[in-house]
């Protein structure tokens, strides 16, 4: 069994990831128009009607933009935590209840042969939470949107074939940019967003840890770029030890882009 993985967008103007094996289709968070999701599953070859779920990490507007939409026009079923169901349910509008699936926290579940482990980030969120998905013995982690990243976070994506990780900002660019003193703080804070820095150090523990493919995401418009994040995490990985192409292969995600497509066997 195959199972397949590629970002439709991500960024702070819209974030969706798209997971599938051969039975199962899954978006991770759904944060830019439906018609625009439509149009790039179909890019893939992929027609909306067949996702068998939205999986949604937390409730700001970046991923949830046309949930509620997507799970009406096409009937698919919505899967998010007590806390993110909180946050979001009226922003959504109305739902079939058999589209409202509840999960917890740090408690993995399956949907058909993918197994979801969603486990917490730190973020400015009623629960946010990252993804590891499961399937014929291949594993791809998502975790972008947290402040800080930690040995708890290291131990859920250890030995993933592919991590999509947050590197959301230069520090020295979001200090001397146009944002607001209190968007400055709230997004260097602990519940804020990974910096390339960090980006760099994490992905240094998880050379340690068995994982060997990296997709830079998240990246910020106004306080990024992708030539500059890469430099930053290079920089770091080559400081430590690590070789660049060959310890670990990095990607970036587009903010409106489809990615490159990951098949694992």
């Amino acid at each position: 069994m195959t199972i397949r993985f590629c970002s439709l967008a991500s960024g702070s103007s819209g974030n969706c990831h798209f997971v599938s094996n051969d039975k199962e289709a899954l978006l991770i968070d759904a944060g830019l128009s439906g018609k625009k999701i439509q149009g790039k599953l179909e890019e893939i070859g992929v027609s909306p009607a067949q996702l068998t779920g939205i999986l949604i990490s937390h409730e700001h507007s970046d991923h949830i933009h046309s949930a509620g939409i997507l799970s009406r026009r096409f009937n698919i079923p919505i899967y998010a935590n007590e806390g993110t169901w909180k946050g979001m349910e009226c922003k959504l509008g109305e739902l079939k209840e058999n589209n409202i699936k509840l999960f917890n926290t740090n408690k993995s579940f399956s949907i058909g042969d993918i197994t979801i482990m969603p486990y917490a980030t730190s973020h400015d969120a009623n629960e946010s939470v990252g993804f590891s998905f499961h399937c014929n013995k291949i594993k791809i982690s998502i975790t972008t949107d947290l402040g800080y990243i930690d040995g708890n976070i290291i131990d859920r994506i250890k030995d993933s074939n592919l991590v999509v990780l947050e590197s959301n900002h230069d520090e020295e660019m979001l200090k001397a940019g146009s944002y607001p003193y209190y968007l400055k703080r709230r997004i260097l804070s602990d519940h804020g967003h990974l910096s390339n820095d960090a980006a760099g150090w994490a992905i240094v523990d998880l050379v340690k840890n068995n994982v060997h493919k990296v997709m830079l995401a998240h990246l910020s418009k106004e306080n990024n770029f992708p030539e500059l994040a890469i430099a930053t995490v290079e920089g770091i990985l080559k400081a430590n030890q690590v070789d660049v192409g060959r310890d670990i292969i990095l990607d970036l995600a587009s903010r409106d882009r489809i990615s490159n497509l990951y098949q694992f066997k």
